[in-house]
């Protein structure tokens, strides 16, 4: 794990939203219409609306915290759909507790 680059990624205000909302997802998102559940996480055109930026730049976002295995990408069909990866974010704040 490396602390500085999650840190920078996390440095981001709408990234830090976008990790919120997917702590909670029934809370924060409209139901998905071809899937009855959260199991693989938010389809990216969700997270877009909720952020009001746009497709290219939530897409950005995403990316950058999927190389910093802050969420897991799941595809279903040509749509993908994120969730928090637990582990990650859980080792990463115990790492701060333990190292700082």
């Amino acid at each position: 794990m490396n602390i500085v680059e999650i840190s920078k990624v996390l440095a981001n205000n709408t990234r830090v939203e976008i990790l919120k909302w997917l702590k909670t997802p029934e809370k924060n998102f409209p139901p998905h219409q071809d899937i009855n559940h959260f199991d693989d996480g938010v389809c990216v055109g969700y997270i877009q609306d909720k952020a009001g930026l746009s497709q290219s730049t939530i897409s950005t976002y995403l990316n950058t915290m999927q190389q910093a295995n802050l969420v897991i990408p799941t595809r279903h069909g040509k749509w993908t759909y994120y969730k928090r990866n637990e582990e990650v974010i859980q080792r990463y704040i115990e790492t701060l507790k333990e190292d700082l």
